[in-house]
């Protein structure tokens, strides 16, 4: 009778074995299976922030410059060189913009803007933040300086907005200017004179 006891014992803890460790291999299993769903969660995520990241650059893209009469200033210089100034100063902090060809100027309300110093030209001059950009008007015959003007109507090229007056009156500025034509923007001064035909 203790032989046969001790047969069924040792079969029951054999079973026994074998059901913990059983027990424990599937426990394994959903601790590897869940901890390759938090890797899954972790790669996931980093691709949405690169997604913002992408987003946010396509927000500093280079855009049309912005027309207005706080962004523009008129000078003049008189003699034999003698030209208009027309500054445009971008005054963004963060974004640059695009200025195409010559600026179209219409002096006292003529019905057609100054002709360009170069018909059809592509030029184009990007502004990075607070950069200036110059156009010139040669006066240096007593056609082109002509006399005093009151304003100065001013578009864009390529833009569809409506024109913006100037009124030289308004700024204290004394501009006279007749027969001539424009250069296009320049990103300097002297750029912009030699095309005009005034440079140095």
């Amino acid at each position: 009778m203790t032989a046969r006891r001790t047969r069924h014992r040792s079969a029951a803890y054999a079973a026994l074995a074998l059901g913990l460790a059983g027990s424990l291999a599937l426990t394994g299993c959903n601790s590897a299976k869940t901890h390759r769903s938090s890797s899954s969660a972790s790669r996931s995520t980093h691709h949405v922030i690169g997604g913002a990241g992408t987003a946010s650059r396509r927000s500093g893209r280079t855009t049309y410059c912005s027309l207005s009469t706080s962004r523009l200033q008129f000078g003049q210089q008189t003699g034999p060189k003698g030209y208009v100034t027309v500054r445009y100063r971008n005054s963004s902090s963060t974004l640059s913009c695009t200025l195409y060809g010559a600026p179209l100027l219409s002096f006292n309300q003529a019905k057609t803007p100054l002709p360009p110093v170069k018909a059809g030209s592509n030029h184009q001059v990007t502004l990075r933040p607070r950069d200036t950009a110059y156009a010139v008007v040669p006066t240096n015959t007593p056609a082109a300086l002509g006399t005093r003007q009151e304003n100065v109507a001013i578009r864009f090229a390529r833009s569809t907005g409506s024109p913006v007056t100037f009124d030289f009156a308004e700024k204290r500025d004394i501009i006279s200017v007749g027969q001539s034509r424009v250069s296009d923007w320049n990103s300097s001064l002297a750029g912009a004179r030699l095309e005009a035909g005034v440079g140095d």
